[in-house]
């Protein structure tokens, strides 16, 4: 099975509302896309083009190579079908492999029995044709079957990623409540950014915000950050096509770029956090990092810029009415000492949204994990226009 030089389906997954950034990243690239849905996309690619794909995009999850369509209206049935596929030509006998599934048939009651009988049918396949079978487990550190069945139709794949793509690898220290880097990565993508004017990110947290602003300005892809994916663990993989991606991402860095990025937080700890976070990323030169309150974190002059907030939503941290006064003195933050700027708000929960005390010019659909979020985005005029502080958002 030349599943590196053939072409086949391919589906690049992502989360709920990341689906415009991810096909923008995945256009860009050079790819056509076959369709798209809202939680990825359909390429018609060869195996050693998804290691391209793999490397480069920040708002993906999974990349998934189509081995396989059929029918199959029970385990008997799935076991069968798939028992007909060359395993032993694509998952070494002496390797190891686990399997993830989309399980949505009558016949079904927990997907792990559906994972079951693709493990059990590969197992036996390559048993019957090597004499060996290979290891299997739920670590997704080597290859990776995929199994999507809804009703009588399915279809196995590979996943060519392995380990989610979603997380970029540098961030080593999480912190409290932290933001997916892929979510962080659309949202800096969603501002009105240009990548040279200042980008100021009071109440950092990790620093996923600053430290992806950061990556995005010097075209630091993700790929940069880690050196296994599912690719690499299936039976005809070239290494030199992988390590000739790494240096085109290493080539098209911007060495010495014009920025200034701003990232502070109340908390010493955070701020620690976050400068490692961005020493493994490569940037923590280029992030000027504050331990302040975020009404003391220093905003560049220039008249121009952005702010990005994500604060707390009162869902799982905080008291709520203490958090209606620190969205009230966001708001005071941006008229005051950001004029000129765009200002965005990240945020869970409308109604604290209320309390900020501007008009929003943007409400950009998020999801955070599953909480219903927006990112309101606010422009702070310079005195050209007087500021609205009658309406609020809503």
């Amino acid at each position: 099975m030349q599943v590196f030089h053939t072409k086949s389906k391919v589906i690049i997954t992502c989360n709920k509302r990341l689906s415009p950034y991810l096909i923008e990243e995945v256009k860009e690239l050079g790819f056509t896309i076959v369709r798209d849905f809202p939680t990825g996309l359909e390429l018609n690619i060869t195996l050693t083009e998804c290691i391209k794909l793999n490397l480069n995009l920040r708002c993906a999850s999974q990349i998934l190579y189509q081995l396989k369509h059929f029918k199959a209206r029970n385990p008997d049935e799935l076991y069968s079908e798939l028992r007909k596929l060359a395993w032993e030509e694509l998952i070494d006998f002496t390797g190891y492999f686990s399997v993830t599934s989309n399980v949505d048939n009558p016949t079904i009651t927990t997907p792990l029995f559906a994972n079951l009988k693709v493990k059990d049918a590969i197992v036996d396949r390559i048993k019957d044709k090597k004499g060996v079978r290979p290891n299997s487990g739920a670590d997704a550190n080597k290859t990776v079957v995929h199994l999507y069945w809804k009703d009588s139709e399915a279809d196995i794949f590979l996943d060519t990623s392995g380990e989610t793509l979603a997380k970029h690898g540098y961030r080593k220290i999480p912190g409290k409540a932290p933001m997916l880097e892929a979510l962080a990565a659309a949202a800096v993508l969603n501002t009105k950014w240009d990548r040279k004017s200042p980008f100021v990110n009071p109440m950092c947290g990790s620093g996923t915000l600053a430290i992806e602003a950061a990556l995005i300005a010097t075209n630091r892809r993700p790929g940069l950050y880690r050196m296994n994916y599912g690719f690499m663990h299936i039976i005809g993989y070239d290494e030199q096509v992988f390590f000739a991606e790494r240096r085109i991402l290493k080539d098209q860095i911007i060495k010495n770029p014009d920025i200034h990025i701003v990232a502070s937080d109340i908390s010493e700890d955070a701020v620690e956090v976050s400068r490692k976070n961005a020493k493994t990323a490569g940037v923590d030169g280029l992030i000027q990092f504050e331990v302040c309150d975020f009404e003391e974190t220093p905003v560049p002059e220039t008249g121009a810029g952005v702010v990005v907030f994500n604060p707390e939503y009162g869902e799982r941290l905080g008291v709520h009415s203490k958090l209606e006064l620190t969205y009230k003195r966001m708001g005071d933050f941006m008229k005051q000492k950001c004029k000129g700027y765009f200002g965005y708000i990240f945020t869970g929960n409308p109604d604290l949204a209320k309390k900020i005390g501007l008009k929003a010019e943007r409400k950009i659909e998020f999801y955070n994990g599953k909480l219903d979020c927006r990112m309101l985005e606010y422009e702070l005029y310079d005195g050209s226009r007087r500021l609205n502080t009658d309406t609020v958002a809503t």
